[in-house]
């Protein structure tokens, strides 16, 4: 019997992200739909930019997750089109970068606040963070590096 698709939202929601594993591809915005054809489960992803590295490591975990529920017939696509936006991180996933000390991304720009001491006096260090979708940024009270995710 195939699982509603509710229940594989569920299951792809337990899928950490491999570069910030505490938010999962689900908050992140890059499951776009999951739909059954048939008896095949079709699964489609958007990766936050066209070369993204985790893109390959992100399908397999996807895969793996899904065989490891009995899920035999499935396929993965990826759409380019539209491509990934900031916007479409959930609220939870955006609380889940702060907490783990990543300032979510806003319109204006920059980070609203340290994600440590949420102080609002922060400055950029470079445009350029641990991977090309992050900035770092410090905070000026506590003095503490982050990485900024920036909008895209």
């Amino acid at each position: 019997m195939k699982p509603e698709t509710a229940q594989v939202w569920d299951w792809l929601d337990a899928v950490p992200d491999p570069e910030i594993p505490v938010i999962s591809v689900v908050d992140l915005g890059i499951v776009r739909d999951v739909a059954w054809d048939g008896d095949t489960l079709e699964v489609a992803i958007t990766p936050t930019y066209s070369g993204c590295p985790a893109t390959s490591v992100i399908a397999m975990e996807i895969e793996t997750a899904l065989r490891d529920r009995g899920i035999a017939d499935l396929r993965l696509t990826t759409r380019i089109a539209p491509p990934w936006t900031t916007d479409w991180l959930s609220d939870k996933g955006r609380a889940k970068l702060e907490a783990y000390g990543i300032a979510p991304p806003q319109a204006a720009g920059g980070p609203e606040r340290c994600p440590h001491c949420h102080s609002r006096t922060v400055e950029r260090i470079s445009q350029f963070g641990s991977t090309p979708c992050k900035a770092q940024w410090r905070c000026r009270d506590c003095l503490e590096p982050f990485d900024y995710f920036k909008c895209l």
